[in-house]
């Protein structure tokens, strides 16, 4: 059965202001100055020029103004399949594109030949025509051939949640690596969607291998689509090389951060969640943020300190979602290394989101995939101030191990930060030690590498008692103190 979906956005409420107390005066924010140029570029709908019949198109650019969404609900409850298509509605509105209308159809399995079968696709050629849609989105990863097949029967453009999600990432790449991650991505779900004008030039046979086939047959050997193919596959063989390259200089800093022993803990979760508004409220970052799907891509680092003083690296990563591409995956696969190198995974849900159970389990399918699964985890239960209170109870009784938050407000920021230091690896050696004045630069080292227990000054310098890593307490060896501090 087909049931009409309504549109849907979200509340226009932002999670921008979270971390903007560690700024002072008028000084705009990294985060503010790169909204602001994303949003001064805005497309203009009703000036495109491509052609009607998309057939006679080789490279399809998507060109997303007024689309109709299509999904098929195989399992799971309505409810369920309502609120993939409100998703989707929300990634198509992320793309720049205005949703005009959705629907769902209810099927053991997607059709082979057209995703939805050929009655309902003349069905959806009715809606395309009464709205005025040029795209059709659908709620799933279509084949090659479904992909054509639906197209001739509702002659409009037609997508799917892949190339959607593919486009977003196109939109929102800044930085060269991020560029890269994206194109090589994008032309891995390209290669096997290629298209010729027309079928004729596809069944070309050249040279000697047309013996034969008589006059009309023989050709120049390679097909302009085997030409491009080519190109594509030495394309991305350069674009691997590229990230290998620039993925060398991240791999040096995580390394140096290793030798210095200082804790890596990864902000990861699920795209919106507010991970950046974390960032922010915890280190005073001042990255983008943005009421948006995949509204950052790139990975952030900033230092961070526990309650005690401690130092750790705390990381944004890449959002996730559910069906999250493979091409993605494989292509930021050096990115998701900011969570496999870590020593804490602070794993970011949206209390305020409808289904926050599946953001969970999506998040940690992702996981699985990159080989992250063992770390150690810990649930922060965001958007508090916007959720309801018998949702977070609901999770917290999933997932024990959580801490309740609102980047927005700074509710709970006190408790996560005692959460964070209480999962970070202990430290291996307790040292007391006597560092005389002029060794200022080791009581430094301690503070940030170590955790100290006790601080005293005495005539003769600072007496310490801290854990501090097994290089650092080689170093201080000639300044142990056998006389305990004085209480």
């Amino acid at each position: 059965m087909t049931e009409p979906f309504s549109e849907h956005r979200t509340d226009d409420v932002l999670d921008d202001l979270a971390g903007l107390d560690a700024h002072d005066g008028d000084e705009p924010m990294t985060g503010e100055l790169d909204l602001e140029e994303r949003r001064a570029l805005r497309r203009v709908a009703g000036l495109s020029t491509e052609l009607e019949d998309v057939s006679e198109v080789e490279y399809r650019k998507l060109r997303l103004e007024r689309v109709v969404l299509v999904g098929v609900w195989t399992e799971g409850t309505a409810e369920d399949a309502e609120n993939s298509l409100r998703e989707l509605a929300l990634l198509a509105e992320t793309a720049g594109s205005q949703v005009l209308e959705g629907l769902t159809q209810r099927r053991s399995r997607p059709d082979a030949a057209t995703y939805i079968g050929s009655g309902k696709a003349q069905e959806l050629r009715d809606v395309v025509i009464a709205t005025g849609a040029d795209t059709v989105i659908c709620d799933g990863e279509l084949a090659p051939s479904q992909l054509r097949h639906l197209e001739e029967i509702v002659q409009v453009k037609v997508i799917d949640r892949t190339a959607l999600i593919l486009d977003i990432f196109a939109q929102h790449a800044k930085s060269r690596e991020g560029k890269a991650q994206v194109e090589l991505a994008q032309l891995n779900y390209l290669l096997p969607r290629l298209r010729g004008w027309g079928g004729n030039l596809s069944r070309q046979v050249g040279g000697r291998a047309a013996g034969g086939v008589g006059i009309g047959g023989r050709g120049p050997g390679e097909t302009k689509i085997e030409l491009d193919r080519r190109r594509i596959r030495t394309r991305m063989a350069k674009l691997r090389r590229q990230i290998a390259e620039m993925g060398k200089a991240r791999d040096t800093k995580r390394g140096e951060r290793r030798r210095n022993m200082v804790p890596a803990v990864a902000i990861a979760g699920y795209t919106n969640a507010g991970k950046s508004s974390l960032l922010n409220r915890l280190t005073g970052a001042g990255v983008l943020v943005e009421n948006a799907l995949f509204a950052t891509l790139d990975p952030t680092v900033r230092r961070a300190t526990t309650p005690s003083g401690r130092a750790y690296t705390l990381a944004d990563t890449v959002g996730f979602v559910r069906h999250l591409p493979h091409q993605l995956v494989e292509a930021f696969r050096s990115t998701l290394e900011e969570v496999t190198d870590a020593h804490l995974v602070v794993h970011v849900v949206d209390g305020s989101d409808p289904n926050p159970e599946l953001q969970i389990d999506s998040v940690r399918e992702v996981f699985r995939e990159i080989g992250a699964d063992s770390l150690p985890e810990l649930i922060v239960i965001n958007k508090a101030d916007a959720a309801d209170p018998l949702a977070i109870a609901r999770l917290r009784r999933r997932e024990p191990h959580s801490v309740v938050v609102s980047a927005r407000t700074g509710q709970g920021i006190e408790e996560l930060r005692e959460a964070i230091e209480r999962d970070l690896p202990t430290l291996a050696r307790e040292v007391r030690v006597l560092l005389p004045y002029e060794r200022g630069d080791l009581v430094t080292a301690v503070h940030e590498r170590g955790e100290v227990l006790k601080q005293e000054h005495e005539a003769a310098g600072t007496v310490l008692l801290a854990r501090v890593p097994e290089d650092l307490a080689a170093e201080l060896t000639r300044y142990e103190d056998p006389v305990p501090a004085s209480s």
